[in-house]
């Protein structure tokens, strides 16, 4: 059983499972948190010799997938306990279960996703408008947009003007004055993305400029309304298009990947070594990636992204991004480097090569994992066969091989085996030579949770190239930052 509960400094909870052979993992999983972000930090383990009752009490909820999917749980029961203060309250007690075992295993993320419902009382948090009014005046060069400019700019926000969704809620076409094209992103009130991810983008958006990250026109920040204002991108995503339904049937020849695929490289090679400060994104992937009416990439949705000073070369923080292009590093120990940035990149090269998403659980086992089949063609000395099928073999061969090369390097099992991201455009563009001495099996998240989704003797065979999570004080999450003689990577 699962008990949470939300109190006015957090959140606490406590893991009870009883299971007659489950291991006793010696290790300290971090207190940051995927989903939520506790205000007060603290992680105790508590195994007991028998090895026959697990109990895990931490005041953040970040872990539990992990947790539940090391001791294989097949039923959450959840009972939530509000000490919040009176402007909320919490409306609803659930249970989340795996779809089943088997599934499981091919799946750590198959099972109902948590549902957290809160009523809200009369009266807004009153927390909100002062944390963004401080925010937004101590931020310069940013348009401040009325609600009523928007709302006339949408027709009213109305669904024809709706281009897409995501958990932050909607984005709209937006007609502003002078009739330049914006897209308009509302967050909605029970977003993801809090009031500190909004200012952050805010902050770090229109201090930049950069041919492949968007541009910021603006935001509002009427009342308990946040919207973002950027320049309409006519093609929507790569996740939209070149991995999704692709409803205006664009055509992704191999040099439009290729431009893509360096664009991208050279947009966050410019947020890790150009900007000022430094910029670690945190959320590379395909959905984050939007097309102009050239297909020129754009980096997009900096709510996630970490400030670091250029001497600096990693922060321990509560873990953020998404599965699948997440450094399993970063997920399980909460040490941020620029080095996540490049893991994720690696994962979107692949795609952008091989025209599919990195994880599709509805092909059978030994094809679900984009990044396993990369490894396996790779030692096979067929990276050629690959390549996206719809290209009807019109690509450069020579190419195509050095960009899912790139891709592997970028995806090694430590930080300081990947490439900056400068060396990583060098590379793509010819300008660098690829060391194939430097190419082991990419790494993977599974590899973290001991999953055995792969058959038992590749399993063995493998464990001598996973990276190993390591006990005691180095997983917890600090606020600390070390500096360029750290001997982690950059």
């Amino acid at each position: 059983m699962l008990r949470i509960e939300l109190g006015r400094h957090g959140v606490s909870w406590a893991l009870r499972y009883n299971y007659a052979n489950a291991p006793c993992y010696a290790v300290s999983f971090s207190c940051g948190g995927f989903m939520l972000e506790a205000h007060s930090g603290g992680c105790l383990t508590k195994l007991c010799a028998s090895k026959k009752i697990l109990y895990w009490e931490s005041h953040s909820i970040t872990g539990i997938l992990l947790v539940a999917i090391n001791i294989m749980i097949l039923e959450i029961h959840i009972i939530i306990i509000s000490h919040w203060p009176s402007h909320f309250q919490v409306l609803e007690a659930f249970f989340c279960q795996f779809a089943q075992k088997d599934l499981l295993l091919a799946n750590p993320l198959a099972m109902t996703c948590f549902h957290f419902s809160f009523g809200r009382k009369q009266g807004r948090h009153p927390s909100f408008p002062h944390e963004v009014d401080e925010g937004i005046s101590a931020i310069h060069n940013v348009k401040i947009f009325t609600y009523k400019e928007l709302r006339n700019a949408t027709d009213d926000f109305s669904d024809s003007y709706k281009i897409g969704e995501g958990g932050f809620g909607p984005v709209y076409t937006a007609r502003l004055k002078g009739g330049k094209l914006g897209a308009v992103k509302v967050l909605s009130a029970t977003s993801s993305q809090g009031v500190d991810e909004f200012l952050t983008e805010i902050k770090v958006i229109s201090e930049i400029e950069h041919e492949n990250l968007v541009t910021l026109y603006g935001c509002c920040v009427e009342n308990d309304h946040r919207i973002l204002v950027y320049n309409y991108l006519e093609n929507n995503s790569l996740a939209h298009t070149l991995l999704g339904k692709n409803p205006k049937n664009i055509q992704f020849s191999w040099r439009t990947r290729y431009n893509i695929g360096i664009g991208v490289a050279r947009g966050l090679a410019f947020l890790h070594e150009a900007s000022q400060p430094h910029i670690i994104h945190r959320d590379i992937k395909a959905s984050n990636i939007l097309l102009d009416t050239d297909m020129t990439p754009k980096i997009s949705d900096f709510g996630l992204a970490k400030l670091v000073p250029p001497n600096m070369t990693h922060v321990s923080t509560r873990v953020a991004g998404t599965l699948g292009y997440l450094a399993p590093e970063y997920a399980v120990n909460g040490r941020l480097t620029r080095k996540a940035d490049v893991y994720s990149f690696g994962v979107l090269l692949v795609e952008i090569v091989c025209g599919r998403n990195n994880t599709n659980t509805k092909l059978p086992l030994g094809e679900q994992y984009l990044l396993e089949k990369t490894w396996e063609f790779y030692e096979q000395r067929e990276l050629v066969g690959l390549v996206d099928a719809a290209l009807n073999g019109d690509f450069d061969a020579e190419e195509a091989c050095r960009f899912l090369k790139v891709g592997l390097l970028c995806t090694q099992d430590t930080p300081n085996k990947r490439p900056s991201m400068s060396a990583v455009v060098k590379m793509l563009t010819g300008e660098q030579q690829i060391d194939d001495r430097k190419i082991r099996r990419p790494i993977l998240i599974s590899d973290f949770m001991d999953l055995k989704i792969r058959d038992p003797q590749k399993s063995s065979e493998s464990k001598n190239n996973s990276y190993a999570t390591s006990s005691g004080s180095e997983n917890q999450i600090t606020s600390n930052f070390t500096s360029e003689n750290s001997a982690h990577g950059r």
